[in-house]
């Protein structure tokens, strides 16, 4: 019987294999013997005029010649029709080039091809065009590709006529604009055993399940993020049951995985789910897929419990991703293995769960394993050698577990491992030679977070060649690594915070003018850095100990950080001295805190890519150049510290893209332009706190409704606080920015994050990770007047307001209660009359309070948090009152009308009262210690009984005591 179906099986490929060969045999491309048909040879000719052809592919298609002979049309090598058009974008990997693709327009003029059956037009650009309806007329067409072709619109449901279509894919990319509201047009396909419809938007196709069903010889389906909200968890009767390849991934399917799926288990070799929000346990039918290659159930969230022991039974299985899920629990207890699994499996991928324990033993059974991913898990415990004997490794992952111990040298034994990531755990010890003997293949090592001491010999030469190395915070130093000379592939360098106190070597600059990203940041790096040349994307140098003027920059630098240094001189030789007469490219720049002195230059219109600029902490000064108004790109600007001057340059308002504006600390004067209320409308953060600006704060500052930060604090100004202040309206949502807070450029893989120096709770703190939750007015010593405006109250996620130190009069507003997460609040230094507000009882995060120094009066309301903080907080109120005031409120300020109307009997029986309890006292006092004076055996007795009684005392509290020092030794040794 197994002779009888092998032979079958050698027929069918046999059959197979001439079926090719005879296909093969009646197309011709190129065949000189062969001469195209000159109606066809003139449609194509009218094709190409309404197509457009930027990179100019159809230069062939031309004149009087055959049409046979074109590039990309196929003909019959008999009939010399024309029978396929391969028209893709000859670039077919993921990052095709558009400007090589054909664009315009689909002309009728096809339509004399009426022998076609193969037409590929994928990875052009239609600009979303919809796919003509003609194309249904092709009724010969087997092959149909439109592959990212850049259509959209409506599939017409005319593709319902192509019934001999074996291919059809209609796979648009992320951005498609194409859709479907019926499939009904799919079940005429009987011959379909390809189809592709990812990124085709049919969420409101109901019965697409329905429709699929009825394909008998589909073999792989694909409607990856199509927008599907649902697959039905049962189907009455299962005909698809040829199909091998099924891709749901990424829609919003939020139930189980359905019981259909396992009428499948027999031709099922590629399962992708990944990216949906399916829930539950993976069920133990799962091992039925008997043939199943590759399952992927990442990223659902909320599929749960332990990983299930079904899994481990799929002897064929080479690819196993269930990350990002819910799976908790221990690691190793994942129930029982079959023999076969270790064979086949060559990708598990359980990252981003919530699994604890100890990388398990069982992984050593994974003899095929090439990709071990368990990163982003609660891992614990040392790294075990085993994994040293898992010889065909190319790629492991364990990077945020809590791994600790060391690190084993038989991890040097991998010859074939090629990414190394165990970065942010707790491991530590010595890296010597060992730990890379064999590691000849290795691209990326990434061991940053961790406590490693590298010592290695000085004269080691590594056997790998990196692309990728990260080593923040492991110790590299004291010397600088000499190893790194013989790393020439490098594209990205991390030797952050790795205590390293030595120069950097004159020949490190020539090998980092091929490394695109460089952090030597967080050292003690020393040396003159003046006639250094800078070539990489993005360096960042800060808090080191160089010193000298600034460096040379080439062109192709985009991010140079280089704060907290000792460098000194101008800005200018940096900035507007070209490099073969090319412009600067930079995107961030950041300088502060060294010793820059001078001028701010005037050649900022060379410099238009630039997004980040801190100047912040030098000693620079002068006016701002107007020139900086051609920094159209700008989104952060920090000057604060330093020594600038005069108004603020009109041309600043076509920056309008600022975000972050921190002029603090310089004696800039003259009044807050409106142009920053007007033109900066997407302004985050302004602060201009310590100079010289006077006049009133402009009405036109109520138009940032994005601001989270405004600090006008120790100016002049006066007038009145503008009661539009509550247009904030981010200070009254607890709605949280990211974008704005990060400067990204991912061709760098550089992330810079924005800071801000700010005042809050009485201190300065620097905010960054957090910044973009802050909530914060401060207008603290100007000169302003009027009353405290109520619509302030409205600002209900405000959690730092500071108007201390200023010329306010009125009452609090009574409904400041409302700004419930208030963590500060100074109102100290004014002339505030009236009563605190019962509703500031209501602000239960309060952390700092100062209404010191006013003109309020009445209680103190009773609340947990005002009665927290000290007198200190209260005084200079001379009539306030009421804890922790010590002056106490009188009972009579407390009620308002007539006195109460006392009952005359009652008065009787009150004053009756009274007197009865002087002779009672008398009696009672002298009843007792009389006749103690007055009976000596008495008195013995008496006294004898109270020693007894103190002894009693005394021995019970000391047994207590003993007992409950050995209760706590116990539970202390335990």
């Amino acid at each position: 019987m197994i002779m009888d179906k092998s032979i079958v099986e050698v027929v069918v490929l046999l059959l197979s294999f001439l079926s090719i060969a005879a296909f093969n045999f009646c197309f011709c491309n190129g065949d000189p013997k062969v001469v195209c048909i000159e109606r066809e040879r003139l449609a194509l000719l009218s094709f190409k005029k309404g197509l457009t052809d930027p990179s100019n592919r159809l230069s062939s298609w031309a004149g009087d010649e055959d049409c046979c002979t074109w590039i990309g049309v196929g003909c019959n090598s008999i009939t010399s029709h024309v029978v396929e058009l391969h028209l893709s974008n000859p670039n077919s990997d993921d990052h095709w080039d558009k400007h090589e693709a054909f664009g315009g327009d689909i002309d009728h003029s096809l339509l004399e091809l009426k022998h076609l059956n193969h037409l590929d037009l994928s990875r052009n650009d239609f600009g979303g065009i919809p796919i003509p309806n003609f194309i249904g007329l092709f009724t010969g067409l087997i092959y149909l590709d439109l592959t990212e072709a850049g259509f959209g619109g409506r599939i017409p449901n005319q593709l319902g006529n192509l019934s001999s279509l074996c291919y059809l894919s209609l796979r648009m990319g992320n951005d498609s604009q194409m859709y479907a509201e019926d499939l009904g047009w799919l079940s005429h396909l009987s011959s379909l055993e390809y189809l592709d419809m990812s990124d085709v938007d049919l969420h409101k196709v109901v019965d697409w399940l329905q429709v699929v069903n009825t394909l008998p010889s589909l073999s792989e389906l694909h409607l990856s993020n199509s927008s599907l909200d649902n697959i039905p968890p049962s189907l009455g009767y299962v005909n698809f049951t040829s199909l091998a390849i099924l891709d749901l991934s990424y829609n919003f399917v939020n139930y189980t995985i359905p019981n259909w799926l396992f009428n499948l288990s027999d031709s099922l070799l590629h399962l992708n789910l990944s990216h949906n929000t399916l829930k539950g346990q993976i069920p133990n039918a799962m091992r039925n897929f008997k043939s199943l290659q590759f399952l992927d159930l990442s990223f659902n969230m909320n599929i749960e419990g332990r990983v299930p022991s079904s899994v481990w039974n799929l002897c064929n299985l080479e690819v196993l991703h269930l990350s990002n899920n819910n799976f908790r629990g221990d690691i190793g207890d994942v129930g029982n293995f079959s023999e076969c699994i270790g064979k086949s499996l060559k990708s598990l991928d359980l990252a981003g769960n919530q699994l604890t324990g100890h990388i398990p033993n069982w992984l050593g059974q994974f003899e095929s394993l090439k990709r071990l991913y368990l990163y982003h898990n609660s891992l614990y415990g040392p790294v075990p050698s085993f994994l040293g004997n898992m010889s065909s490794l190319r790629r492991l992952s364990l990077y945020h577990n809590e791994l600790n111990g060391t690190l084993p040298e038989s991890l040097g034994q991998l010859s074939n491992l090629e990414m190394f990531d165990i970065h942010s755990n707790s491991l530590g010890g010595i890296i010597t030679e060992t730990h890379f003997a064999k590691l000849s293949k290795l691209k990326v090592l990434k061991m940053s977070l961790n406590s490693f001491v590298f010592k290695v010999n000085s004269s080691w030469i590594p056997p790998f060649q990196l692309k990728y190395l990260k080593m923040r915070s492991c110790n590299l130093g004291p010397r600088f690594p000499l190893w790194i000379r013989m790393q020439r592939s490098l594209s990205y360098l991390d030797f952050s915070n790795a205590s390293i106190s030595d120069s950097v070597p004159t020949w490190f600059w020539n090998l980092a003018s091929s490394i695109s990203y460089i952090d030597l940041s967080n050292n003690q790096i020393g040396g003159e850095i003046s006639n250094i040349m800078l070539k990489s994307k993005s360096i960042d140098l800060s808090s080191n100990c160089l010193k000298g003027r600034l460096p040379r920059l080439s062109p192709n630098v985009t991010v140079l950080i280089l704060s907290k240094n000792s460098i000194s001189g101008p800005l200018s030789p940096l900035l507007c001295k070209k490099m073969d007469g090319q412009q600067k490219n930079l995107v961030i720049l950041d300088l502060s805190v060294n010793y820059l002195s001078g001028e701010l230059p005037r050649c900022w219109m060379h410099l238009q890519s630039l997004t980040y600029l801190n100047l912040g902490s030098n000693n620079l000064f002068g006016k701002i150049p107007g020139s900086m108004g051609s920094l159209f790109a700008l989104q952060s600007l920090h000057l604060r510290y330093n020594g600038f001057f005069g108004d603020l340059p009109s041309s600043l308002q076509n920056c309008t893209n600022l975000e972050f504006i921190d002029l603090g600390e310089n004696k800039f004067s003259g009044n807050i332009p409106n142009w920053m209320g007007e033109r900066t409308t997407s302004l985050v953060a302004l602060r201009l706190q310590s100079n010289e600006f006077n006049g009133s704060i402009p009405l036109q500052i109520c138009g940032l409704t994005s601001l989270l930060v405004l600090d006008l604090a120790h100016n002049s100004l006066s007038g009145a606080i503008p009661r539009c202040l509550d247009n904030f309206s981010l200070m009254a949502t607890t709605q949280t920015l990211y974008d704005q807070f990060h400067f990204v450029q991912r061709s760098n893989f550089t992330s810079y994050e924005e800071s801000f120096l700010l005042v809050t709770k009485g201190r300065e703190s620097v905010y960054k990770n957090i910044l973009r939750f802050v909530r914060s007015i401060d207008l603290s010593s100007n000169n302003l007047s009027g009353v405290i405006p109520s619509e302030l109250s409205h600002l209900s996620a405000l959690e730092f307001l500071n108007l201390s130190r200023n010329h306010l009069e009125g009452k609090i507003p009574k409904k400041i209660g409302d700004m419930t997460l208030l963590e500060s609040l100074d109102l100290s230094g004014n002339h505030l009359s009236g009563e605190i507000p019962q509703s500031m009882s209501n602000l239960s995060f309060l952390a700092h309070l100062d209404l010191s120094y006013n003109s309020l009066s009445g209680a103190i309301p009773l609340s947990t948090q005002l009665q927290s903080f000290g007198a200190l907080s209260y005084i200079g109120n001379g009539e306030l009152c009421g804890a922790p005031l010590r002056n106490n409120c009188t009972g009579d300020e407390h009620f308002e009308g007539p006195d109460p109307v006392v009952d005359n009997e009652e008065v009787s029986e009150m004053t009756w009262f009274y007197i009865s309890m002087g002779p009672g006292f008398v009696v009672g006092f002298w009843g007792v210690c009389g006749v103690l004076l007055l009976k000596k055996t008495w008195r013995y007795a008496y006294f004898r009984f109270l020693e007894d009684k103190m002894d009693q005392l005394y021995v019970t509290t000391i047994v207590k005591l003993a007992w409950l020092k050995r209760k706590f030794k116990n539970l202390v040794g335990g």
